[in-house]
């Protein structure tokens, strides 16, 4: 972890690979806004106050954070004025970006079908109708009493990806090592709709 102070009131962290590994942090989960994640910005809060006196204590927090194609992550910290209580904890604001990653295949873990089916219901038709390239690209399989929902071609349309990521997380968990995973789906699962699986539950559930 790298610590750079830029001014009183702002500072830049880089995390590399060995940095997320350890924190089980990687493109999905910190997109998807994971306990993992959070608990990554607080490690960085405290290493900053510790390395260079940067205290965010009764702060306003806003961090801007990129993924670089490397796999490292880059974020910006910058605290506003301070509350007027001291009591009250500091807020964390985080605007994510994406930078070229290389990122072809994800998958989520859905508890139950019911729960896929909302999330389906949860998207703008319109996005839908403008994402249809994207959307055809998505299978749901059963395996073990769960159901998993495949999103692959992610490098082609990874700002759409980007907004799955946000509107899945109240629905599914992301499942890591998603190209060895899918796999073990198609060799002892069961694939309940091949392609199209979103635009599928919504014609039809």
């Amino acid at each position: 972890m790298n610590i750079e102070k830029l001014n009183d009131n702002k500072v830049r962290i880089t995390l590399n690979m060995s940095d997320l590994e350890s924190k089980k942090v990687d493109f999905h989960s910190f997109m998807s806004n994971s306990i993992e994640s959070q608990e990554l910005f607080l490690d960085m809060l405290e290493e900053a106050e510790k390395k260079v006196g940067f205290i965010t204590d009764n702060y306003k927090i806003m961090v801007e954070a990129i993924a670089l194609a490397n796999g490292n992550f880059v974020f910006t910290i910058t605290r506003a004025l301070s509350e007027s209580s001291p009591e009250k904890k500091k807020k964390l604001h985080i605007k994510r970006k994406v930078n070229s990653l290389n990122t072809n295949k994800s998958i989520y873990l859905f508890i139950n079908f019911e729960d896929f089916c909302a999330f389906c219901n949860s998207l703008n038709f319109s996005t839908i109708l403008n994402y249809k390239n994207f959307y055809e690209n998505t299978s749901l399989y059963f395996y073990k009493n769960n159901y998993y929902l495949v999103f692959s071609n992610i490098n082609a349309n990874l700002s759409i990806a980007k907004n799955i990521s946000y509107a899945i997380s109240e629905f599914a968990c992301f499942v890591n090592s998603s190209e060895l995973f899918e796999r073990k789906l198609k060799e002892h699962g069961n694939e309940i709709m091949k392609n199209n699986a979103i635009t599928t539950c919504l014609k039809h559930f």
